[in-house]
């Protein structure tokens, strides 16, 4: 008899299971979030000092969520913090997530999606040898320093600079002339002058700090070549998004609330900045690069598909989404970007 009501609760249970009856799943209780060092990631560094994300997990009712905040620089470190599972959700140059959403589509275990855009800023090639006015100039001992070769923000744009300057079929050009080095020792490395780093393509505070020694001069900028597109996006593991809506969500509610308080909350948002910066800069330094017209900040993406045209045709892109709205989570798909 008591075999029977085993066998019997077995067989109901696998019922509600192919039903979709199956219980609840309680999202996570703690969400581990990555952000770079510059003032493209403004957004993550004022949801953090602000505890937006806290106080909208609160709001959608998942109780006290801890927020672990990790600081990693260029794509391929990120992307693979992402995969080996100790991130959740990250902040990222586009080109970057771009390469990852068409390596890993239709994985269940590598598949990413965009959660939100996230900013626009300056992107400046900076150099110290005055023998270098362009691109054109850069010989095989002078080395450009970006935070991740191939795939990260400074890489793409700066493929897709050499590609308008030299033709389409000449876009690795420079490769063999990038390093790979994180934007505060890419500073220090190009203000000493004594290295073979003879360039920097970053964005501030980093080319601010550059151009204050004499030195320095700015060859580059990739807003007069492409405008005010998404430069920077937040994203995370499609699976992770799909077990945790709601935390999704809250994720998206918190850093529309970011960007709105940078437009509305300038000192203070430089202040925050200022304190938390891996470079030393004063928050009247900071504000002077919010007043920068190529400063905005938005959850909704602007321009991304201008990058997968270019990465499309470079293969670094595979699978082409046919419109952006594939690349991000359903709750933007309204929104008016592109």
């Amino acid at each position: 008899m008591f075999a029977r009501k085993l066998l019997g609760l077995a067989a109901g249970a696998a019922l509600a299971l192919s039903l979709g009856f199956a219980p609840a799943r309680a999202e996570v209780s703690e969400i581990r979030i990555s952000k770079g060092y510059g003032v493209l990631y403004l957004p993550l560094f004022v949801m953090q000092e602000k505890k937006f994300l806290e106080a909208q997990a609160a709001k959608a009712g998942l109780g006290d969520v801890k927020v672990t905040w990790l600081t990693l620089d260029g794509g391929n470190v990120i992307n693979d913090a992402m995969i080996a599972g100790s991130l959740d959700i990250a902040g990222t140059g586009a080109p970057g997530f771009l390469a990852l959403w068409s390596k890993g589509r239709g994985s269940p275990k590598t598949e990413v999606i965009g959660v939100s855009g996230m900013s626009a800023t300056a992107l400046d090639l900076n150099v110290n040898k005055p023998e270098i006015k362009s691109l054109a100039d850069f010989t095989p001992k002078d080395k450009i320093a970006i935070p991740g070769i191939k795939t990260s923000l400074a890489a793409v744009v700066l493929q897709m600079a050499v590609a308008k300057q030299f033709g389409p079929e000449n876009y690795t050009k420079l490769d063999s002339s990038t390093v790979g080095l994180p934007h505060p020792e890419a500073v220090a490395a190009l203000l000493s002058g004594k290295t073979e780093i003879v360039g920097h393509f970053a964005s501030p505070p980093f080319t601010n700090v550059e151009r204050a020694d004499p030195k320095v001069r700015t060859i580059l900028k990739a807003s007069q070549i492409f405008g005010n597109i998404t430069l920077d996006v937040v994203f995370a593991l499609k699976r992770f998004t799909e077990a945790n809506p709601k935390t999704t969500q809250a994720f998206l509610a918190a850093l529309d609330e970011a960007c709105d308080f940078i437009t509305t909350n300038k000192a203070e948002t430089a202040e925050i900045f200022a304190r938390a910066s891996k470079v030393k800069v004063s928050p009247q330094e900071v504000a002077q690069i919010l007043e920068d017209p190529d400063s905005k900040f938005s959850a909704t993406p602007h321009g991304i598909m201008e990058f997968v045209t270019f990465m499309n045709r470079a293969g670094i892109m595979k699978t082409k989404p046919a419109t952006w709205q594939e690349l991000f989570i359903p709750a933007l798909r309204d929104r008016a970007g592109s």
